[in-house]
């Protein structure tokens, strides 16, 4: 069997978490990352029938019974997962109906998952189903994107469109705009619901005055999405109190469209 510190899954994950780190969005230990594996994937490292311990979930998912996932810790600061990935992550199988995670790698410390794991789950759920190849959900506090939803009304539909007019590449690489939740209280699963809802529609969600969570095929693609959305935040607030003399215009996003073979939400342009 192979070394699992070897897996090419982890050592990504190990990456992006370390990159995350880097770029300000998860101080202390904010933040978490889920990642879907496919059994043969995890079969490759791991003995699938030797279970560490079992972990209440708190919630059902019927839909992701049986599915594998590598998670961040719960308390764990991201900084420290390229020195001990044992301690800080953990590779779970959920089972009877999500309602239960058998641990089969990690939290070596007897830590657990990260305690935003029903968002994630419930988010992962519905993204399948849209996607049958969404494999990631991220969670972050990017600087900008947060200061944004102070000064920013947050109807999605304007929150997108200045997103948007703040860097061409925006409705290329989030052209099902941005949603977004008022504050609610994190850790709860009311608000993984209430994420999960909006999920149905947008690949991002903004928690008003907390962070982001971003859904993808890949850790690159929802880094890059993240990102991207950061990068026009950070535009919008060293911009928000001047005169704007110049703007991307909805015939501009409609060029970019047609040129990028995308099409913006419907009911986002004019």
């Amino acid at each position: 069997m192979k070394d699992i510190l070897t897996a090419p899954w982890l050592t990504e994950l190990i990456r992006t978490c370390t990159n995350m780190y880097a770029h300000g969005w998860d101080e202390r230990n904010g933040g978490n990352i889920s990642l879907l594996l496919d059994e043969a994937e995890a079969a490759e490292y791991l003995d699938l029938n030797s279970v560490l311990r079992t972990i209440p979930t708190g919630f059902s998912a019927p839909e992701l019974d049986g599915k594998h996932f590598l998670v961040t810790g719960t308390g764990k600061y991201f900084k420290n997962v390229q020195y001990d990935p044992a301690a800080n992550l953990g590779l779970v199988r959920l089972t009877d109906g999500g309602r239960t995670a058998e641990l089969l790698w990690g939290y070596s410390d007897g830590g657990k998952f990260t305690s935003e794991f029903p968002a994630h789950m419930m988010s992962h759920a519905v993204r399948l189903a849209v996607d049958p190849k969404n494999r990631v959900v991220m969670h972050c506090h990017p600087g900008n994107l947060l200061a944004m939803t102070y000064v920013h009304d947050l109807d999605e539909i304007s929150f997108t469109r200045t997103l948007w007019q703040m860097c061409t590449e925006c409705i290329v690489v989030f052209p099902d705009g941005v949603n977004v939740l008022p504050w609610m209280l994190c850790g709860t699963n009311e608000i993984g619901e209430a994420t999960a809802e909006k999920m149905k529609t947008a690949r991002l969600v903004v928690w008003a005055q907390h962070g982001i969570y971003g859904a993808g095929r890949d850790l690159d693609e929802t880094f890059g999405l993240i990102e991207t959305a950061e990068k026009a935040a950070e535009i919008y607030m060293k911009i928000a109190h001047l005169p704007r003399l110049n703007t991307i215009g909805d015939e501009q996003m409609h060029l970019l469209e047609a040129h990028f073979g995308v099409k913006a939400r419907e009911g986002h342009l004019n």
